[in-house]
């Protein structure tokens, strides 16, 4: 089932087949291995490569588990706060949009994902945005995935 992008700055995946995965872990191959996707997908655009920048990783990885902890599917958490607000306290600055998913397996079905979606894809797409950190989170009900994004 899809649900509909969220703007461009900030687009959910929709959920994918859940899968049967039980290991809860942020997995490292699967998020550098998204963030070289992204790579792909941006050089066929004519975009230069994002660097791979610690402070979004972690963020992102935040945030793919607070989702799954706190049982929601959102940019913003419920305590309100956003994908701006998890960027700078993670020490990063200059926050430029995110995407989330979740169900997908592997780091191919979520790239394919969010590659299908105009606002997903625009992000990902974005030439000016130089940066990115990528959280995988595998639990019941998941997994659950963060793209974040960064302007420097």
């Amino acid at each position: 089932m899809h649900r509909p992008p969220e703007p461009a700055r900030r687009s959910s995946a929709p959920s994918a087949s859940p899968t049967r995965r039980t290991v809860v872990s942020a997995g490292g191959g699967v998020e550098e291995t998204v963030a070289q996707l992204t790579n792909r997908e941006r050089a066929k655009a004519g975009c230069g490569p994002l660097k791979v920048d610690a402070r979004l990783r972690t963020a992102a990885r935040r945030h793919s588990a607070d989702m799954a902890a706190r049982d929601y599917f959102s940019h913003d958490a419920p305590d309100g706060s956003t994908f701006v607000d998890r960027i700078k306290a993670a020490g990063y600055l200059s926050p430029g949009a995110e995407n989330i998913a979740k169900g997908y397996s592997t780091p191919a079905a979520v790239m394919a994902g969010w590659m299908k979606s105009p606002g997903h894809r625009a992000n990902i797409l974005n030439c000016d945005l130089r940066a990115i950190g990528v959280g995988a989170h595998f639990a019941p009900g998941g997994p659950w995935w963060t793209q974040d994004f960064g302007w420097e």
